[in-house]
């Protein structure tokens, strides 16, 4: 007899698979109020409401010139908060995280790398009217002719592909270049597709609605059969960032022979690009802009542990800020009063020169409390499928709430282990001491350390 079982559905489904994948915005009600628990934020209610009306001001363009500084202890939620705001700029809004260290290189100059992520977090919404051929895929023949070079093989002399569409059909004739891109596609009988005339470029949309089946298990986005003639005139928009546009110029385009081959081989794989190009660059875009071709979005350019930076890229930064296309900068700094790197006396708030600190809409994000360790914790252990109880979960909060929030978050699993091992699926009490045992904190390290004269 054939087994058929009912699938439960569950009310809700958590899911994490990096640090901050659970994050979808920050949470706020209507009024711009932030919600004790929502967007995969707790607490931290003035940082996200702070966040809030900066997102407003960068949607109504008052936030030109200016820059935000997420300010506050590690473990506090400064990279989460600039990754909700860019989700609620949008899902096309360009993130670009780096870290401060990240710009310096032997390759490149630091100032460079630094212009260069900018660039990245600058997007350009181009819209086009194109003349296209849209429909499902009812026939893909490669017909084969004898090799004009000789020898035994066949070569496609061309590619017989007919469309259908609501209004009809129509059989095509393509050149074999074409069929490249169509393998590259995977393009199959049933797929939905279309052929720019003027390029020949192909761009698979998905698998026809015809062939849905109540109980596919294939992973496939299916779409309507298009609607008007095969053949039409079809506004494609594309999502590039300027980075792009400059990389795509700075390379230049060698012939076909065997020294420009060579010439593309030993070019060094990073190269920098002139201020004179992206000039250039910027140019055709404001004329793009202009004619309502194209539309500029500027997008978030985050740099966690910002007094990594020396003097010279902070003055860079300043002069960035000031340009007519520049993203949304956020800078976080774990840092109180230090010295600016690259200075031998200038001690700053946040390792940030005064002119740069001026600039800045400061956000600041406080230490959790114990109930708001205990509802991390609580939730954390549920995405991990870990049964902890209550009192087992009042001592994870307790040691975060001493220690520190990621020294408890990381006790979960190894605890978890030893639960397991012990031939229980329930974390207690004595599993947490012992992994206490096991794992040192940073405080008792440190403490370990100084007490020994030279070894551990």
């Amino acid at each position: 007899m054939v087994q058929i079982s009912e699938v439960k559905e569950s009310g809700s489904r958590e899911s994490r698979t990096a640090a901050h994948t659970h994050i979808n915005g920050l949470g706020l009600d209507e009024y711009g109020a932030a919600k004790k628990v929502d967007g995969g934020f707790v607490g931290q209610a003035e940082a996200r409401e702070a966040c809030g009306v900066i997102v407003d001001l960068i949607k109504y363009r008052k936030m030109s010139g200016k820059a935000i500084l997420l300010a506050g202890g590690p473990g506090t939620g400064k990279t989460a908060l600039a990754l909700a705001v860019s989700q609620e700029l949008g899902p096309k809004v360009p993130f670009c995280p780096i870290v401060g260290s990240e710009l310096f290189s032997a390759e490149v100059k630091k100032t460079e790398a630094l212009m260069e992520n900018f660039r990245r977090a600058i997007g350009l919404r181009i819209k086009e009217i194109k003349e296209v051929y849209e429909g499902e895929v009812t026939e893909l023949t490669p017909e084969e002719s004898e090799n004009p070079l000789g020898g035994y093989g066949k070569t496609i002399s061309h590619v017989i592909v007919s469309l259908k569409s609501a209004k009809g059909t129509k059989q095509l004739r393509l050149d074999p270049s074409i069929y490249e891109a169509i393998q590259k596609e995977r393009v199959s009988v049933g797929d939905v597709i279309y052929i720019e005339a003027n390029t020949g470029g192909i761009k698979r949309v998905g698998r026809s609605d015809a062939y849905a089946t109540e109980f596919d298990l294939e992973a496939e986005e299916y779409v309507p059969l298009p609607k008007g003639d095969v053949h039409k005139k079809k506004e494609i928009v594309q999502d590039v960032t300027l980075h792009d546009l400059d990389m795509a110029n700075a390379k230049p385009q060698g012939g076909q022979d065997v020294l420009s081959m060579m010439g593309q081989l030993l070019k060094p794989r990073k190269t920098e690009i002139t201020d004179k190009l992206r000039q250039e660059v910027n140019k055709v875009v404001s004329k793009y802009i202009s004619q309502g071709i194209a539309e500029l979005v500027p997008g978030v350019l985050f740099i966690d542990e910002v007094n990594m930076l020396d003097i010279e890229c902070f003055t860079y930064l300043n002069r960035a800020l000031e340009s007519k296309i520049a993203p949304i900068v956020i800078l976080a700094s774990n840092r109180g009063k230090t010295t600016v790197r690259g200075t031998d006396d200038v001690k700053a708030p946040h390792g940030i020169p005064p002119d740069l600190v001026d600039r800045l809409l400061i956000v600041r994000t406080l230490p959790y409390n114990k109930e708001e360790i205990q509802t991390i914790i609580s939730k954390r252990a549920k995405i991990e499928g870990l049964n902890i109880n209550e009192q087992a979960l009042d001592r994870v909060a307790a040691i975060g709430s001493e220690k520190s929030l990621r020294y408890g978050l990381q006790l979960l699993t190894p605890a978890g282990i030893l639960a397991t091992t012990s031939g229980r699926t329930e974390i207690l009490p004595e599993d947490i001491d012992e992994c206490l045992d096991l794992f040192l904190d940073g405080k008792r390290s440190t403490k370990i350390l100084e007490q020994s004269e030279s070894y551990l």
